[in-house]
């Protein structure tokens, strides 16, 4: 190739790039993001069938993963999506068969005021061959309201958590944990 045609395709490709860099320019975000947070006291819950022992645990739940993505230009509402993953485990005395299991979403300002909270099922279907299942959510219709352009995401955070009894909350914030038999 001459140098004056590879001149020409590069001089194209950069004019092309930056008419795309500009108009993603227009759209880009002012600022990052909201944070999110799994909330500690509410990242995990054992339910138990009598005693909290080992042998009475019926199901237990994790949040292991929580990620977001968000868009927003201009003085346009914060769209944002999360994507969460769960672990869900049947124990000695949990049954077979579909199980709900609630998660909640909320959106706070900085200073913890709650704007909103929602509620969701994880729906889940246990069997002898399906004792710990992973489950995936996606949330893609979270807006915030911004007061202005100058309003950005880390004016706000995501908080997410399962929905507890309160007699889980109180196991979660004990600092109790399970002591799981010697497997050999």
């Amino acid at each position: 190739m001459n140098k004056g045609l590879a001149g020409a395709l590069f001089a194209a490709l950069v004019a092309a790039s930056a008419c795309a860099g500009n108009k993603e320019a227009n759209q880009r975000n002012p600022a990052p993001c909201p944070n999110i947070v799994v909330l500690a006291d509410a990242a995990r819950f054992v339910q138990f069938d009598g005693e909290e022992t080992v042998d009475n645990v019926a199901y237990s739940g994790e949040i292991t993963n929580a990620l977001i993505s968000c868009r927003y230009a201009e003085a346009d509402p914060i769209e944002v999506e999360v994507d969460l993953t769960m672990a869900f485990g049947k124990g000695p005395k949990g049954a077979n068969g579909p199980r709900a299991f609630n998660y909640f979403v909320a959106v706070v300002r900085r200073d913890l005021e709650v704007i909103a909270k929602e509620e969701f099922p994880a729906p889940v279907d246990f069997t002898d061959q399906r004792r710990v299942i992973v489950f995936e959510d996606e949330i893609d219709r979270i807006t915030i309201p911004r007061a202005g352009e100058n309003t950005s995401g880390t004016n706000f955070e995501i908080i997410v958590g399962f929905s507890l009894t309160p007699e889980q909350a109180i196991f979660n914030r004990s600092g109790k944990s399970l002591k799981f038999p010697r497997l050999q």
